[in-house]
């Protein structure tokens, strides 16, 4: 069956607080400064209305001037931030650190950006006697100030899930997991959980990152071909119709242009399910890096 005429560029998802978040945004991970600043502008001009940062991405100032500069209102932009992994204890010192980056008074989206409370004293240790179940109960706090709209997480796992919604200090169940999805990495276990609990999933790297395998896939080129599209624009495609946000990232000006235009007939349920079907498997982001194991294999 075909699906018929889809306006992506102007789709967003509602989120359990009521607020929707634009189906497509410009991630900004690994973006130099001034690759970034333009990157965003270049967006924010070609009609992109979601720019997804960090503070642990070192441009949340470029980010900021680059929406400033855009001349486009910010209360049209959906911006979103997040928590920095030694900054788990210092909630409100974050987020206004990260406002004043951004030349904002506010962000649309702020999570946490893994469950992993860090030691800012020796970042090789997790912090003792703190955890992201405490991290969550300071995020709680943040949307009576309005400088919030809407609070989440990123990588979590059902098993940390579980812990989380589990704990008697959980109020307010997250609007946002971002977490890695891409046909290699589909998660589906997890974006039923999520499903379940009302948890927008966002997902990064939706591409596969730069140079990805998934670009020559015999199944997703076959379907690139009869589409008349890039492997990259059927992967984007693929994303919204599983029902998540994407968040690809390029600091260039065609690649951010083509990542966007996405409006048309969208993907039919067969072409859906063969490309849901490629057995390969890889994550672009792992958590080998962290002092404390994030993943667990049981999201598939």
């Amino acid at each position: 069956m075909a699906d018929s005429t889809v306006q992506n560029t102007a789709k967003k998802f509602v989120l359990n607080t009521g607020n929707a978040i634009p189906a497509i945004g410009l991630g900004t991970w690994q973006s130099k400064p001034q690759d970034v600043y333009n990157a965003v502008k270049w967006a924010l001009a070609h009609g992109y209305r979601h720019i997804d940062t960090a503070f642990a991405y070192g441009n949340e100032k470029e980010v900021g001037a680059a929406i400033k500069d855009s001349g486009i209102p910010r209360k049209d932009i959906w911006l979103t931030t997040k928590l920095d992994n030694d900054w788990h204890t210092r909630v409100p010192e974050a987020i206004d650190t990260s406002l004043k980056n951004l030349g904002t008074d506010y962000v649309d989206l702020y999570l946490v950006h893994w469950p992993c409370s860090i030691d800012p004293d020796n970042k090789s240790t997790v912090l003792e006697g703190w955890d992201f179940i405490d991290t969550w109960r300071e995020m709680q706090k943040l949307p009576a100030t309005g400088k919030v709209l809407n609070i989440g997480v990123s990588n979590m796992g059902i098993a940390n899930f579980e812990k989380l919604l589990s704990d008697p200090s959980c109020k307010i169940i997250p609007a946002v997991n971002q977490i890695e999805l891409h046909p290699a990495n589909p998660s589906p276990k997890l974006l039923g959980y999520c499903a379940a609990k009302g948890i927008h999933c966002s997902g990064y790297s939706p591409l596969g990152s730069t140079d990805s395998v998934l670009y020559s896939d015999d199944t997703i080129l076959a379907i690139a071909k009869a589409r008349g599209r890039t492997p990259q624009q059927i992967l984007l495609l693929w994303g919204i119709k599983n029902n998540t946000s994407v968040l690809p990232k390029s600091v260039t000006k065609e690649r951010i242009e083509a990542n966007f235009a996405l409006d048309g007939p969208g993907l039919t349920d067969e072409e859906f399910a063969k490309i849901s079907a490629i057995q390969s498997r890889f994550k672009v982001c792992g958590d080998s890096w962290l002092p404390q194991k994030m993943f667990f294999g049981d999201d598939e």
